[in-house]
């Protein structure tokens, strides 16, 4: 018996720094890499809130570790791959201690529902959050970017991380139980049948068939844009300042590629930053996506190279791989547009 209590507090000396050596590792990994959107206690904020009860309820850890290896492909939410699993493990551990909720384990079978009938159910109850087409709410989560009357932004269904993550029966679980602190309710409560939610998962995952994959390639869009000017540099810049204020844009400034970094005296005359901004459009960008901000205003290098003059820019379609959020293409695709008119114009 002696023996028996010697072990048991082995094994408590041993496990318990062990396990409160995992929650730090943990923690240090969620605020190097998930704070900046779930919030420092997992609340939320241009990520939706990790610590509700509710969600860690129904959420499966094979859920969680599918989405941080996946992310959600034209969304804010990257793919990890840089995390090791056990890293990955030591997070998911983390998140967890946030509640004291069992996490689940599902099924992977498919749930039978008839996704005809799922459709019709789904545009009656899910499609004012998540979208006609299971597209998501619009915006990144924070305040400046969705409506106010959100508390949270609807996640999108269509989307390919979300369907490779989700089982079917956790789908399922979610509407039926719906998400306290969230607009998500429990739609079995709302009078709909269990066969009414079966039909709604059927739908739901029709959506993988045609979930698209954003996934820009480097030989369709490079990443900064070179052209040749006939002119000198002085003359490219002005000609760039003149085309500036005829596409509709507000000239900030002109500066040396090197101002600030050597004595103004020895800055090279033959690098300089054309800076410019239309308002407008950086009103609705940074609605979409406050992180456009880094990228502001928007910025021409002329360069002499040897006996050449380069126009350049960095491409804001490949700008967009960065930001994974599939609102701004649109936006990125005009963006690049002005850009080619705006250095066409100087270049004739």
């Amino acid at each position: 018996m002696f023996r028996f209590f010697i072990a048991i507090f082995i094994f408590i000396v041993i496990a318990l720094p062990s396990q409160a050596h995992a929650k730090h590792d943990g923690e240090h990994i969620y605020l190097q890499n998930c704070v900046s959107c779930h919030g420092y206690d997992g609340n939320g904020g241009m990520g939706i809130p990790l610590s509700l009860p509710d969600f860690l309820a129904t959420a499966s850890n094979d859920y969680l570790v599918k989405t941080i290896r996946v992310g959600r492909p034209g969304r804010v939410m990257p793919a990890f791959k840089n995390l090791s699993d056990n890293e990955v493990d030591m997070l998911i551990s983390y998140i967890r201690s946030w509640s004291d909720t069992i996490p689940p384990k599902y099924s992977k079978k498919p749930v039978d529902g008839d996704a005809v009938h799922g459709k019709q159910v789904y545009l009656d109850h899910c499609a004012e959050c998540h979208g006609a087409s299971g597209n998501g709410g619009k915006g990144t989560g924070v305040t400046m970017s969705r409506p106010r009357s959100q508390p949270i932004l609807a996640p999108a269904l269509n989307n390919r991380g979300f369907l490779i993550s989700a089982s079917d029966e956790m789908i399922k679980n979610t509407l039926i139980k719906g998400r306290k602190g969230t607009p998500m309710k429990s739609y079995l409560k709302e009078g709909l049948s269990e066969q009414d939610i079966n039909d709604v998962v059927a739908y739901v995952r029709s959506f993988e068939s045609r979930a698209a994959a954003i996934e820009e390639t480097s030989e369709d869009e490079p990443a900064v844009i070179i052209k040749e000017s006939p002119y000198s540099v002085e003359e490219t810049v002005t000609n760039l300042t003149n085309a500036v204020g005829s596409m509709n844009f507000r000239l900030i400034r002109v500066q040396n590629l090197d101002s600030g970094l050597t004595e103004e005296s020895k800055e090279d005359k033959k690098q300089v930053i054309v800076y410019s901004c239309n308002f407008n459009i950086l009103n609705e960008a940074l609605k979409l996506d406050p992180r456009v901000g880094l990228f502001l205003p928007c910025r021409i290098t002329v360069s002499q190279q040897g006996d050449k003059v380069l126009v350049m820019y960095a491409n804001p379609k490949r700008m967009n791989e960065i930001y994974n959020n599939s609102e701004l293409d649109s936006m990125c695709t005009e963006m690049k547009t002005v850009y080619e008119d705006m250095i066409d114009e100087a270049l004739l």
